[in-house]
């Protein structure tokens, strides 16, 4: 008789107390190319609540959806073309419900070897189930363009998941790091993680407090609100700079010459349609920073599995820190 497990799931899309429960499944198998990851925490994304939400599409491409991209626990099994001795490996997940039926939210996911990447020993689960999407997402918007030794780099949203790795990383490459943020908790956060300066995006001389750190431009800025942000990153940008974009918050509206003046690019990141080599560029960037120690846990908000409902439900409010949902 097939064993089981416990896991969350929806069947269809809507509000997280409406459609999220946790049930029993059969365990999965290892396909060829696959491992089994047993899963020890899954970290909740803002893309996690979205695609739950319906924002993706009208109903579920699968009968059943287990939610989350990301995670950490160890590889206890491993299908065809996989080396046995990746069992017992301690790692984290990323991708593990792209266009898949069974997400990171479960005892058990199988997932494609590339997505299961060691975790050294002595390094926590729980910075392992941070890491996934924000942080690869964070490494692709600074690094797509170039090294960064030496130069400026802006980071809005300095305290959010991605602020936070994008801050760290920028740091350890040798940049000198402005963040923004919106409150004197996240301005703490931000700071620790290695941000030179720090502005309340909210007060009326943002643009000039920016402007005085950087006088002749920020060359990278990482964006999470484009919109809110256009003139504040248009008043920053330096000749040659990049403005990375890896969310929404609206119709993006922003005078063309001056960016044209200064061959600024404007690069939009989805991190879900970056081409594998990109990807493998990132994990390799954020295994290595990891490794060197370059990488911190934000602060943590833990849910049980059952209740998988508080954790969307925090994340789409906005919690500072990082949401974790510890697996039984």
């Amino acid at each position: 008789m097939s064993e089981t497990m416990q896991a969350a799931v929806y069947e269809r899309y809507g509000p997280a107390r409406e459609v999220l429960r946790v049930t029993e499944l059969e365990r999965p198998e290892p396909g060829p190319g696959e491992v089994r990851v047993r899963m020890r925490i899954s970290g909740v994304n803002p893309t996690d609540w979205r695609v739950r939400s319906g924002s993706q599409g009208s109903e579920p491409p699968f009968p059943y959806m287990v939610p989350n991209q990301d995670g950490a626990g160890e590889i206890d099994a491993v299908g065809a073309g996989v080396d046995a001795a990746r069992v017992g490996e301690r790692v984290w997940v990323w991708f593990a419900a792209a266009n898949r039926q069974h997400g990171s939210a479960a005892q058990w996911t199988c997932l494609p070897a590339r997505y299961a990447v060691p975790l050294p020993d002595d390094v926590s689960l729980e910075l392992g189930a941070s890491l996934g999407i924000p942080a690869m997402t964070a490494h692709h918007c600074l690094f797509r363009d170039g090294d960064l030794a030496g130069r400026t780099v802006l980071v809005a949203g300095g305290a959010g998941a991605v602020g936070h790795f994008a801050v760290e990383l920028a740091h350890a490459a040798g940049a000198r790091v402005i963040a923004t943020v919106s409150s004197d908790e996240k301005a703490a956060l931000a700071a620790a993680a290695g941000a030179a300066v720090v502005v309340n995006y909210r007060a009326d001389d943002a643009a000039d407090l920016v402007r005085a750190a950087a006088p002749g431009g920020v060359d990278r800025i990482v964006e999470v609100a484009p919109s809110a942000n256009a003139a504040l990153d248009l008043a920053s940008v330096a000749p040659d700079g990049v403005v990375s974009i890896y969310a929404a918050d609206g119709d993006l509206e922003t005078p063309v010459r001056p960016l044209m003046v200064r061959n600024a690019v404007l690069r939009f990141v989805l991190i879900y349609t970056v081409p594998d080599e990109w990807l493998d560029r990132a994990v390799a960037g954020v295994s290595a920073a990891v490794a060197a120690g370059r990488l911190t846990e934000l602060p943590a908000h833990r849910f049980p599995l059952a209740d998988i409902a508080a954790a969307h439900e925090a994340v789409e409010g906005g919690a500072v820190g990082k949401v974790l949902v510890d697996i039984p």
